[in-house]
Order: structure tokens, then sequence, then C-alpha cells
């Protein structure tokens, strides 16, 4: 316990005891880069904690805790707050972080200068893509990407009909999926076994979204409630995105890896 300030110590992790109502979350791939960072520089940041040694910030530092195995670990307690500033403090501590921003020029030094020196730049808790995306300029136009994206006033696509009714079969290919199924069906394996496959091997339907918008603007409503929830045309995505189908079918096509004219 420190002299200078009675109410830094160290505590049993299995002692602490989480916010059963924390509205942060953290992922695996999270805790494994706080884990990362406190194997290399130490425990560096107490978790803060109230008098009944229950957690008010720190979650993520625990959990690292807890999976590389460590007893203890530094804590300040903490007395002056009421329950609701408590409770308060729990959110702000992880929402007023989220406001900072980057001088990505002052990144793009510090990452050369690390890297030079032979320093794992993950261990910032940025991953290679991400410094990658600094370095060559990117990274702050993809973050202004998804503000605009997600507080822009966007409209839903509306579908009309453009061109000639198409045919059930220019719809979709079914090829390949047809070629899998033919041939697990012809093996011994358990039904079991056979349904699992048959229901991936429907993952190579190859479908043409540009004439199921043109075929669902066609349809009565029942047709069209039972596409909008197979997904077969975006009505809505949390008006987050406005796109035309077919931009967004090419934009599909070319992260899958499937050509126009599969």
């Amino acid at each position: 316990m420190s002299a200078d300030n009675p109410n830094y110590k160290t505590v049993l992790v299995s002692d602490l005891i989480p916010y059963a109502r924390n509205s942060r979350t953290h992922s695996d791939v999270q805790v494994n880069k706080i884990a990362s960072s406190i194997k290399e520089f130490g425990f560096l940041s107490p978790v803060l904690i109230d008098k009944d040694n229950g957690i008010i910030a720190g979650h993520g530092r625990v959990m690292a805790a807890q999976k590389l195995g460590l007893k203890e670990v530094p804590v300040l307690q903490i007395s002056h707050l009421s329950e609701s500033q408590k409770r308060a403090y729990i959110i702000a501590d992880n929402r007023l972080a989220l406001d900072a921003g980057w001088d990505e020029e002052m990144l793009r030094v510090e990452f050369a200068e690390l890297a030079d020196n032979g320093f794992n730049l993950e261990l910032t808790g940025f991953e290679l893509g991400q410094i990658e995306d600094i370095d060559s300029g990117v990274f702050g136009d993809e973050r202004k990407m998804d503000e605009d994206k997600y507080t822009a006033k966007l409209e839903t696509p509306i579908y009309e009909i453009k061109g000639e009714n198409p045919t059930i079969q220019e719809l979709y290919n079914n090829d390949k999926t047809g070629n899998l199924v033919e041939k697990i069906l012809k093996t011994n394996m358990p039904d079991d076994v056979k349904g699992f496959l048959m229901a991936a091997a429907t993952r190579h339907t190859v479908f043409n979204y540009e004439k199921i918008a043109e075929f669902y603007a066609r349809q009565d409503a029942d047709i069209k409630s039972l596409m909008e929830e197979s997904a077969l045309v975006i009505i809505d995505y949390n008006k987050a995105i406005e796109n035309g189908y077919v931009k967004l079918t090419k934009e599909l096509m070319r992260l899958s890896g499937e050509s126009e004219n599969e």
C-alpha cells in the first residue's frame, strides 16, 4: 500500500466483482491486445474499485489479468462517489475516450521510428492493416466515411420497373450447388452429416441482384415481403448506407472474388 495514497493497493483478482450492468463490451480480440500490452509494459493503469471491491473502471484489464493468470492487480479504491455518480462514471470512463482523435502525421512518424527500432507495432493496439492505412494516408478518409454514413440522413433504395421482366432462371445460378449436392448424396456418410454439407453447399448459389431487383419491383406484397426477409433486396441497413443495388452487387462480387459473369 502506498504511503502517499492509502487508497492505492493490490487486490486478489478473485476478490474483484464486475459491474453486472456494465454496458461496455470486451471482445476476445481486445482482451488479447490488453493482455499483450500488460506483458510488454506491465500493469500501469490501476483498476478503479469501490469500497466493496466492485469494479468501476478496468473490466477489460481484469479480464486480461485473468487470461494471463495474474493473482493480484493494482487498484485504486474510490470512496467519494455517490451510487449515481459511480454508475454514471462507469459509462463516462468508456465514452469520453471515444471523443479523442489522432494526429496521423505524428502517428506515421512514431510508427516509423518504432519500426526502425524493431518494435512490435501491434503492441500499440493498432492492427497491421490499420498501420498500413495510416502510412498510405487513407486512415482518416475511412474514419470520416464511417462517421458520414452513420450521421447523414439517407434514403432507402426504391426499386422501380426499369427493363424487361426477368425469368426465374436469370435470377440465380445454382450449378455448383447442384453438383456438390449430387456428390454428397452419393456418399455413405450419416444423414445428419449429409444435411450439414448440403446446407453448406447452398453458399455456392450465385444471385444476380440486378435481375432480382427488377423481378422484385413487379411482385405483389406477399412475395416482396418474403424476398425482404430472405435478404434478396436491401430495404434498410440501419439507415447507414445509401447504395444502388447494382453498385452494391458489384462490390459484394469484388469482396467475394466472384466475377459478374458467374
